[in-house]
């Protein structure tokens, strides 16, 4: 095990990317001592620290033509694009569950980011047992306006994105002088600032937790600032990033199944592409 951290961006359907690489980490053995995350990256984090190769491409593509999956369907009889009772306990409870004690065999710290609505802050929950601790994996992925708000402890949380979308600094912070991050954005990818009929709609949507609008106002600025700020840390040696290099062209909810197979196989394949040097720079 690497005493290094781990960090993995979300990005919705885009996460199948994050799936090829950690499948090939799988495969080659490699383990971190702290794993970071985010919405999508949270759920992907618990598929490889349970160990189970294809098990996070395999959430991605196996419900695709099932209408309680994720969509207008879910989003109209559920409140929630992607379907809690399918997404959190169908699927990792009875159609493809996790290995749970092998999850729990992990040496490590695994953490989910969520934002609490009430602060607007971002909260990293410590995952110990991927079902028990599924609601933080749910709040980290619960997107603005698709999503329930989901409480935990009597705390109301949404997206992790919203406040910490590429967790480095806090990897930083805890102590882990190298960190892997892997992102789903292409190289060269720059956030946008949201639009002025989205801003209004979460005004009303929000009008109870104005910290969600205030954050999703400013996001951009706050993404682009840690894109700055990981770059720095690329050339000073506390990163090693692993990005697609162009954009795949997949959604953030995307329904064709080959685009999200070939976007998987660029994962592995910019792992496998990418592992000497990442050896050598965890080996340092």
């Amino acid at each position: 095990m690497f005493q290094a951290g781990l960090v993995l961006e979300g990005g919705g359907m885009k996460g199948v990317y994050t799936a090829g690489v950690l499948d090939f980490f799988l495969d080659k053995g490699i383990e971190f001592s702290s794993c970071y995350g985010v919405s999508a990256g949270a759920g992907q984090m618990c598929s490889y620290l349970s160990k189970q190769k294809g098990r996070g491409y395999r959430t991605y593509v196996d419900y695709l033509d099932n209408k309680h999956y994720c969509g207008a369907w879910s989003f109209l009889t559920s409140g929630d694009l992607f379907n809690v009772k399918m997404c959190y306990d169908l699927i990792p409870n009875y159609l493809n569950p996790f290995d749970e004690e092998t999850f729990e065999k992990y040496e490590g710290k695994a953490y989910a980011v969520a934002t609490n609505i009430k602060t607007g802050k971002a909260e990293y929950i410590r995952i110990k047992n991927a079902n028990e601790d599924m609601d933080a994996v749910r709040a980290s992925s619960s997107l603005p306006l698709v999503s329930r708000n989901v409480k935990i402890d009597g705390e109301l949380y949404l997206d992790g994105a919203l406040t910490d979308s590429i967790p480095i600094r806090k990897s930083i912070l805890d102590g882990n002088r190298k960190n892997v991050v892997i992102m789903t954005k292409e190289t060269g990818y720059r956030r946008k600032p949201i639009s002025v009929s989205m801003q209004a709609l979460l005004k009303v949507k929000y009008v109870k937790y104005p910290k969600v609008y205030e954050l999703m106002r400013g996001r951009h600025i706050e993404y682009n600032a840690t894109l700055d700020f990981l770059k720095n840390q690329e050339m000073n040696g506390q990163a090693f990033v692993i990005r697609p290099e162009h954009d795949s062209g997949v959604g953030r909810i995307e329904k064709d199944g080959e685009k999200l197979e070939a976007l998987y196989r660029m994962g592995y394949g910019d792992g496998e592409k990418n592992y000497d040097r990442m050896m050598e720079y965890l080996n340092q």
